[in-house]
């Protein structure tokens, strides 16, 4: 049985028995706060990219909202134990923090996260930045992928996508919490996301405005998807049309 722990809290997985996914977790777990949740995630992502390369779903990683790195670490490390140093990993973030939010952007119970956003800049501080670009670089580094197919884009993903984007892309994973950049981000790269592709949403379960973009999004564009709970804030979707 594998077992993590996390702060006080231990959590116990059963039915995950990848000698490799155990054995890297420990490196990964530090550094992505989808180790509140526990495994869970970073196991689906795991499962993803096997997925992604045993079916050869064409098209590069792309990560919206990297914090310090670790679900890239974790992506990276897959794709080398399934055998594709192939693909390009596109990592965007401002690594600076995130911006102002908006009166949609809640927490699932409802709290506004305004306050949250003005009290550490009260402080001095910046919300929700994970690391420099330096440190992420460091951290997905930690993997040995070719160097020269990781690809860092510093800035607003308002500002940076679409001209930056790859034309194809095979999993898509959003992490920007806020409804804003991932509503944005879903207009310019789910049409990037090849059939059988991969979307992973980290923040719909867990902030209003992130939940409020997708479901605007999937539903004024009629298009039929199934949002799979990987764990109380993420969810999954393959897209249709393989």
């Amino acid at each position: 049985m594998f077992t993590m722990e996390f702060g006080e809290n231990k959590f116990e997985y059963p039915d995950i028995d990848n000698e490799f996914f155990i054995s890297v977790m420990k490196w990964v777990q530090p550094y992505t706060i989808t180790s509140y949740q526990g495994a869970t995630a970073q196991w689906a992502l795991f499962q993803a990219i096997e997925y992604i390369v045993k079916h050869k779903i064409e098209g590069d990683i792309v990560e919206c909202g990297v914090w310090q790195g670790g679900s890239m670490l974790m992506a990276a490390l897959a794709l080398r134990n399934f055998g594709d140093e192939s693909r390009q990993l596109w990592l965007y973030d401002t690594f600076a923090g995130m911006p102002m939010p908006s009166e949609i952007d809640k927490r699932w119970d409802g709290i506004p996260t305004i306050p949250m956003y003005l009290y550490h800049r009260s402080e001095g501080r910046s919300w929700g930045m994970g690391g420099t670009v330096d440190h992420v670089r460091s951290v997905v580094g930690m993997s040995h992928y070719p160097s020269d197919k990781l690809v860092f884009v510093e800035g607003m993903v308002e500002e940076t996508i679409p001209g930056t984007a790859p034309d194809k892309i095979s999993l898509l994973r959003l992490d920007t919490d806020l409804y804003q950049s991932t509503y944005h981000e879903l207009v310019h790269l789910y049409p990037r996301l090849v059939p059988g592709g991969v979307l992973i949403i980290d923040d719909y379960g867990m902030y209003q405005g992130a939940k409020a973009a997708v479901d605007q999004y999937f539903s004024e564009n009629s298009l039929p998807v199934f949002l799979n709970r990987v764990d109380e804030s993420v969810r999954l979707v393959i897209k249709p049309g393989l």
